[in-house]
């Protein structure tokens, strides 16, 4: 891998091979001492390692990509666009415009050209031109059919628009490209970069497999056109839904400036698609108790619900984020120390190869901490009766990532129901009879019929809003025999 790696690169820069193995950073990768030294000799030790500052991880490439053109510019650029060849945007690509505009994907500037979609698909990384490695595991890309390849011809530039026709953005040629001896430069074409798109190796390196049913691939890339087209973007405006929610689609640079302004030494990102139980909110509160224990002095959390395209059976964004409101009004979490913002990316399903590209966006988001579960963005096999992954490789994978080194991974620990403290507490193997596993399908089906769940599973508001989500499902169905709630 490494050797094929190298021909990424100029001449002139020196070959920095993928490390062969790294320690797994699990559990803060602190590089704790020896375990023959004694606890007390052990936790001195230990805090003279730590590294306290008020600064936040630096974003990857060094710098926060930031591609919204200044407002002055603004229509000098919309005049632009409606002079070269237009591309119409589904939601989903306008969802990536926005991802890549705010620098959640930086160090890329645009839709990826075919040099850094075959390091995604092959390498789940991009080499930059120092040598350095960052996470890039999920392509981001725009494609484009036959008649539209034809239209835009030689042009360097095409502009991007919305369903209302309106320019969001205009994507231009990058004036590196590949050459014909396999390596980046410059080169006398002015023309953007459009190459094949192959999706059957695509969606079997993204997702593992070609088995069909998966929800991405039939939403953006089964009937999507036969090229992509790669280059950068400059974005006219922010992207905005209006949709009641924009006030929480902070971007990486607010949310930097947010843990500035709270003056957060440590940050530790949770990302969920789901409603949060108690169960969510004792993991989110006993990492905070960690961190104060090792040192930190007001680690925050950001809690970052996932916001672009989400399967048709999960609770939509609207009501997810009127659930977390209640969650901060009821107590369970700390406004003080808790950012509630939303992450606009769509959502693959693509189990251990996706959680890199949750965990790399936080980075730039300012985190370096981040909570991983069980089978994170995982699902279920869209054929068989069985999980499309296993549940502990996504946390594993995160420990070994090229270019997630500078990140913490703080696994799940397994929480669940107490009968005996009627409350959601650490799973104690001592005594598994004491304890219920509440899983997400029982929880909805609950919900859907108007029941409730058992004290001190999820805040009564919390609740109230996931039987009113269901109720809105169900009403013309509201005659209807209620479903059997499964063990």
């Amino acid at each position: 891998m490494a050797s094929m790696a190298t021909l990424f690169l100029k001449p002139s820069i020196p070959s920095h091979p993928f490390p062969k193995t790294h320690k797994p950073h699990l559990s803060f990768n602190l590089k704790y001492p020896t375990p023959l030294l004694s606890n007390k000799e052990k936790w001195k030790n230990k805090k003279k390692q730590l590294r306290f500052s008020c600064g936040l991880i630096e974003p990857d490439g060094g710098k926060l990509v930031e591609l919204v053109v200044e407002e002055p510019l603004r229509d000098e650029k919309r005049r632009e666009a409606m002079s070269v060849p237009l591309i119409k945007l589904s939601r989903i690509d306008l969802e990536w415009v926005h991802v890549i505009s705010e620098g959640w994907a930086s160090p890329l500037r645009g839709f990826m050209k075919e040099a850094e979609f075959l390091q995604t698909l092959h390498f789940n990384s991009l080499r930059l031109e120092d040598g350095s490695v960052v996470n890039m595991s999920l392509p981001i890309v725009l494609a484009i059919d036959d008649s539209q390849k034809q239209r835009i011809g030689g042009s360097s530039k095409v502009a991007l628009v919305g369903s209302d026709e309106k320019p969001v953005a205009i994507l231009s040629k990058n004036p590196l490209q590949w050459s014909d001896n396999s390596q980046i430069a410059f080169t006398s074409n002015d023309s953007i970069e459009i190459y094949k798109h192959n999706k059957e190796e695509r969606i079997a390196r993204t997702w593992g497999t070609t088995a069909p049913g998966l929800p991405y691939v039939e939403q953006a890339i089964t009937n999507a056109g036969n090229w992509l087209i790669g280059g950068d973007l400059e974005v006219i405006e922010p992207i905005k839904y209006n949709d009641g929610l924009d006030q929480y689609r902070l971007s990486p640079a607010e949310l930097r400036k947010e843990f500035q302004r709270r003056n957060a030494d440590a940050v530790f990102a949770f990302q969920l698609r789901n409603p949060v139980h108690n169960g969510h909110a004792l993991l989110m509160t006993d990492t905070r108790r960690r961190l104060l224990e090792m040192g930190y002095k007001n680690p925050v959390l950001l809690l970052h619900p996932l916001g672009g395209y989400t399967k048709a059976d999960d609770v939509p964004l609207s009501w997810r984020m009127k659930q977390h409101e209640k969650v901060l009004e009821e107590g369970v979490l700390n406004p003080e120390t808790t950012v509630v913002a939303i992450f606009p990316s769509p959502m693959h399903y693509a189990g251990p190869t996706e959680v890199q590209w949750h965990a790399k966006s936080r980075i730039n988001a300012g985190a370096n901490f981040y909570i991983v579960g069980r089978d994170p963005a995982g699902m279920s096999h869209p054929v068989e009766k069985r999980d499309l992954y296993d549940a502990d490789h996504g946390k594993k994978v995160l420990s070994m990532a090229p270019g997630l080194e500078r990140l913490n991974i703080l696994p799940f620990r397994v929480a669940a129901y107490d009968k005996k403290q009627m409350k959601m507490d650490f799973f104690d193997p001592s005594r598994p009879q004491d304890f219920l596993f509440i899983s997400g399908t029982k929880m909805r089906t609950l919900a859907k019929n108007r029941e409730n769940p058992p004290d001190g599973f999820m805040c009564p508001g919390g609740w109230k809003i996931l039987v009113e989500y269901y109720d809105s499902l169900a009403l013309p169905k509201r005659n209807e025999l209620r479903e059997a709630v499964p063990a």
